[in-house]
């Protein structure tokens, strides 16, 4: 089944727009009711001066132009300029309010989505693409801000110019007005039958918009590999699809709502003949005047455009409910890894870090670790090797808790840490993999991540010990130099550079390294190893490296196979015993020869 397929399954039912719509309300709309209030004032004042408008056409078609009445040329036309000044004036003030209301709606819901979302466990992170993370941001809140902001005008604004207007009609001729209101509620019943069709329409486009924004992400991030494997043309048709799909998706919504038009359009016909046959000879007969006429033909005009979109309004709420119903989903989400109801400050005495019997399985069922055991001592660096997917890079998911393991335990210094609070278990940790996170920033401040409060003198520092300085100031403004969206402007071992600093910076007694000098050529690897060594004394480091040196200075080595550990001890002794490690050591050093 497709994502688009999906989406349509499992649009939201128009049982469920009620709680959807009571939510917004209460979460988003009401904290600014004040505003609303002000607002709807405004609008009350506009569909006032619309009615009086309509009503003034009596008076300037009987008096001014049938009577040739000259003193009432000057009044009329007084009232009628003074009736379009207060209207502009009050739809001016209402239009500033409502759009500054929906802004301010689309700022809250973003701020309340990454704040959840900032939060979420890794494991939901990794599995979600980004371009429909990115979407919900954009996409859908936009298009909830566009039906909260129609409904209130509609609610507001139109209805009241329809009712302001259907007193005029029927202060005019009330055996007309009944005649031709007809219109209305046809008009409505028949835009109200769209809804459901277009709510789901709309859910598909949203998801297909996140598909289109994840494409394009990985297109413009993924450049230097597309083109040195050839694959533009392949990419372009890839992109393509998408593109393809939702403009499909755009235009069965355009068709849908521009039903509308046509119908309307007819029904409206119906109504202004009724109107012309029946007050026509009401003004020919003498039982009306050419003014009441023209009046209440002003009126039906101009109510039957707020009347339309008071009826294509159930369209927009439509839409605007697909949007909330994957906004609040993705609200409601909870966190599998949280702190435990009681959980404690890490109390830290030594940084031993101990696996017992762990069993971990990820979220796909794929068996990671089995029954694993293993300590490494304050003070020790360990280092973790063995064959891709031994399970080595779990190991260090389950130590920070972005992870929980199945079965078993990891403790810190004694202490489980899932019992301890996480911002604690983490202040204690630094972490550099051979994924660098570069943040589209100062190098400056690239450096001091986790450590805002850090001094110049500090950040210096730090980088002289990752071997960053001297890169550092060969760039245009130093430290102030920013380095583009995942630091585009720097090599590969100057980023992972920069993450060791930041590192080095934390100051962690617990330091886990993922072939943190993976990227580094030989010179700059002899300088920041170099630089490991001196922030290791006193620390609990855990490695895993493919590196021989790595490998060969650590205290402890233990080999992994198929999530357990099969060999431990250190370089010389492993060597000598001829086993797992002595063969894959072989292996490395053929690879390096």
């Amino acid at each position: 089944m497709t994502k688009a397929a999906t989406a349509d399954k499992t649009a939201p039912e128009i049982s469920a727009s009620l709680p959807l719509m009571l939510r917004m309300f209460k979460t988003y709309v009401r904290p600014r009711l004040k505003t609303i209030a002000f607002a709807m004032v405004l609008m009350m004042i506009s569909a006032a001066m619309t009615g009086i408008m309509a009503k003034l056409m009596e008076p300037v078609i009987d008096k001014v132009f049938a009577d040739k009445d000259a003193a009432m040329l000057w009044p009329v036309a007084l009232g009628v300029l003074a009736v379009f000044t207060l209207r502009g004036a009050a739809n001016y003030g209402q239009n500033v309010l409502m759009n500054m209301l929906g802004q301010r709606i689309v700022s809250d819901m973003q701020q309340d989505l990454f704040a959840h979302l900032v939060y979420a466990d890794l494991a939901f992170l990794q599995k979600e693409y980004s371009g429909q993370l990115i979407s919900r941001f954009l996409s859908d809140i936009n298009t909830i801000r566009m039906a909260a902001v129609q409904s209130l005008t509609g609610i507001g604004k139109n209805l009241f110019t329809v009712v302001f207007l259907i007193i005029v009609m029927f202060m005019q001729d009330w055996k007309l007005a009944a005649s031709s209101l007809f219109v209305f509620p046809a008009a409505a019943w028949s835009v109200s039958l769209l809804g459901k069709k277009l709510r789901k329409v709309s859910a598909s486009t949203q998801v297909s918009m996140g598909d289109f924004s994840s494409a394009l992400g990985q297109a413009f991030q993924g450049a230097r590999h597309i083109k040195s494997y050839g694959m533009e043309e392949h990419e372009k048709l890839r992109v393509f699809s998408y593109i393809n799909r939702v403009c499909k998706l755009m235009n069965r919504s355009y068709r849908f709502s521009a039903i509308a038009t046509p119908v309307g359009e007819v029904l409206s016909g119906v109504a202004i003949v009724t109107i012309i046959v029946y007050g026509g000879h009401e003004v020919i007969t003498g039982g009306s005047t050419a003014g009441k006429l023209f009046s209440f033909i002003t009126a039906f005009l101009l109510a039957f455009e707020p009347m339309k979109r008071l009826a294509q309004l159930n369209n927009s709420m439509q839409m605007g409910l697909a949007g909330m119903e994957r906004l609040f989903s993705l609200l409601d989400m909870k966190p599998e890894i949280t702190d435990k109801p009681g959980a404690k400050d890490l109390a830290l005495k030594d940084s031993t870090v101990r696996f017992d019997d762990v069993v971990f399985a990820y979220p796909d069922g794929t068996l990671a670790l089995n029954g694993l055991s293993f300590t490494a001592p304050t003070g020790k660096t360990v280092a973790l090797v063995g064959e891709s997917g031994a399970g080595k890079s779990t190991i260090l998911n389950l130590i920070p808790r972005f992870y929980d393991v199945s079965e078993g335990a990891v403790l810190v210094d004694g202490q489980d840490v899932r019992d301890v609070t996480m911002r604690s278990l983490r202040a204690n940790m630094a972490l550099v993999s051979q994924e660098v996170a570069i943040f589209t920033d100062t190098l400056r401040e690239n450096i001091a991540y986790g450590r805002p409060d850090a001094t110049e003198e500090e950040i210096i520092a730090a980088a002289k010990l990752a071997a960053a300085h001297d890169f550092i100031m060969e760039q245009p403004q130093g430290y102030d130099t920013r380095v583009g969206e995942q630091g585009v402007k720097l090599s590969g071992g100057q980023r992972q550079r920069i993450s060791i600093a930041r590192a080095m910076l934390r100051n962690a007694p617990i330091l886990l390294l993922d072939e943190a000098t993976s990227a580094l050529d030989a010179n700059s690897e002899r300088l920041v190893q170099s630089a490991i060594d001196r922030l290791q004394k006193g620390r609990t480091t855990i490695v895993v490296a493919h590196r021989l040196s790595t490998i060969m200075d650590a205290d402890i080595i233990y080999v992994m196979s198929q999530g357990r550990v099969v060999e431990s001890g250190s370089h010389d002794a492993l060597l000598k015993s001829g086993g797992a490690y002595a063969r894959l050591y072989g292996t490395l050093m053929r690879e390096t020869a």
